[in-house]
């Protein structure tokens, strides 16, 4: 298989991300835009097919998506009305200085080289602006969600989160942390389908990718929570890392 970059992975699979991914919770995305009154300018960095673009313009405000992927971009204008995502990155920002009131990003933030990115944030929010990442983490609190876990090699959990990322610079005051329960109601073929759109298993080799598919359908076959149900709440923790721009 030819050598793929993770964290451009995800365009051959847009369709289904776009599908399959959770969305965020309003009260996450209210709480990450609080003190914003709309319409505010809202950066979407890292945005993919739009699923967090969608939910800020639900808010009332504008949304200016940045996404380096063309696949992931053509899915956000199909799927966003009104909407065409610029290419760029969280390196490299195709934004003035001071134009943005908060830059939000959804997933994405774990693959940024985040020195030169917190720079380029700092320097499209206004002052006082606001930087918040988020991430829907999968519960696994929940038993067959850690074996869930297990079997697709899925990170981000939601130690990872925050520990990892607890410091955007000296250019931001100190983050604060917000947590949010929800849940999305799949078929174990649609979580199958979700862990097809992951990283890994979309840069895994052949044999691994079947060793997974094979797991999977077993877990979903004979776990006590999971056996003979056409349907499953997966559960989340949805994590805002949220910070104002000195």
């Amino acid at each position: 298989m030819v050598d793929v970059i993770p964290a451009l992975s995800f365009g051959a699979a847009a369709a289904e991300y776009d599908r399959l991914r959770p969305r965020y919770p309003e009260e996450a995305l209210r709480w990450a835009l609080d003190g914003l009154a709309a319409p505010a300018r809202v950066v979407d960095l890292g945005a993919g097919t739009g699923i967090l673009t969608r939910g800020v313009l639900g808010l009332g405000h504008e949304v200016v998506p940045v996404e380096p992927d063309p696949g992931m971009r053509a899915q956000l204008a199909a799927a966003t009305a009104g909407t065409t995502a610029l290419a760029g990155s969280a390196e490299s920002v195709p934004l003035p200085d001071g134009s943005a009131d908060a830059v939000l990003v959804g997933q994405a933030y774990h693959w940024f080289d985040r020195e030169p990115a917190h720079a380029e944030i700092a320097r499209v929010l206004r002052p006082g602006g606001t930087f918040a990442p988020v991430w829907n983490v999968r519960d696994e609190r929940v038993a067959w969600v850690a074996e869930l876990t297990r079997i697709a090699h899925l990170g981000d959990n939601a130690g990872d989160v925050t520990e990892k990322y607890s410091d955007f610079g000296p250019a931001f005051e100190p983050v604060e942390l917000g947590e949010f329960a929800h849940a999305t109601t799949l078929t174990p073929d649609e979580v199958v389908g979700m862990l097809h759109t992951r990283s890994y298993w979309l840069t895994a080799p052949p044999d691994e990718r079947a060793r997974i598919d094979r797991e999977l359908r077993e877990l979903f076959a004979t776990h006590p929570d999971l056996a003979g149900r056409a349907a499953v709440e997966l559960p989340y923790r949805t994590l805002v890392l949220r910070s104002r721009r000195r």
